[in-house]
């Protein structure tokens, strides 16, 4: 039997202006994969990723989202939360968490999207909605052993450090319960110890959870040690795709990476 990839992207088209942002992109990735989505600054990457997830409408070219056993659905246009609903959630560049909330309430969040019982259970708190809260505790509270901070529970978000935050957005995004995980540039800004710890985590929740990564991450070292897979882009076309080792010898990709640092 074959096995449908969870991710399908065919033909993706991004205009801003006159600018030719994303040029007839195809991507998959597989079950249970880790992909790497890699290429200098203003390749496109970000817009890919935000074309994808329903932030912009792209010009042309389909979006297909199959979960592991599922039907497939085409997201184009979906809003964003719906595309998470529908098993595919993402971290941003720029840390998005919410500082004045705890550890735990900042899961909880994405937790709810997973939740029945809406507003109007959470106002009148009848005992389904106290026994679902309680699971969405105690999913939260697991989910942060996963990432490593199960000690920090109750700090206020804004309190950990930089390399926590990272991982409190991770284990935020895995509250939603995806099938595939989208993480926008994971490792900016990170020390080595920190960034050894993220590549941990990843494979982690890619092996523990049965989840498919697709990342965008300017650490080379990084990303040839935990992808299976690597997609180059340049100026919004995808220029070469294979694993580590085919894309470390690949003469296109290091033209494209001339006059920029690769480790940078």
């Amino acid at each position: 039997m074959s096995m449908e990839p969870v991710l399908q992207v065919r033909g993706l088209t991004m205009t801003f202006g006159g600018l030719r942002a994303l040029d007839n992109v195809d991507l998959h990735v597989e079950r249970e994969e880790i992909v790497a989505l890699v290429g200098p600054n203003g390749a496109g990457k970000t817009t890919f990723f935000n074309c994808i997830t329903g932030i912009y409408p792209p010009a042309s070219g389909d979006i297909f989202l199959a979960p592991p056993g599922g039907k497939r659905r085409r997201i184009n246009g979906l809003k964003m939360h719906t595309v998470t609903e529908h098993g595919m959630a993402r971290t941003f560049q720029n840390i998005h968490i919410f500082p004045a909330m705890t550890v735990l309430e900042n899961v909880m969040v994405g937790r709810h999207c997973r939740t029945s019982s809406g507003l109007l259970g959470a106002v009148l708190r009848g005992a389904g909605t106290l026994r679902e809260e309680e699971g969405i505790v105690n999913k939260s509270y697991e989910i942060l052993e996963t990432v490593g901070l199960d000690a920090s529970v109750n700090e206020l978000a804004i309190n950990l450090p930089y390399g926590a935050q990272r991982r409190l957005e991770i284990a935020r995004a895995v509250a939603t319960d995806p099938f595939l995980l989208l993480l926008d540039e994971p490792a900016a800004g990170m020390n080595p110890q920190e960034t050894k710890e993220l590549e941990g985590l990843i494979r982690q929740i890619r092996n523990g959870k049965k989840i498919s990564i697709l990342l965008i991450e300017h650490d080379m070292k990084l990303v040839m040690s935990i992808s299976d897979r690597l997609c180059v882009m340049d100026y919004g076309e995808k220029i070469a795709e294979g694993t580590p080792a085919e894309i470390r010898g690949n003469p296109i990709v290091i033209e494209a990476y001339l006059g920029e640092d690769p480790d940078a």
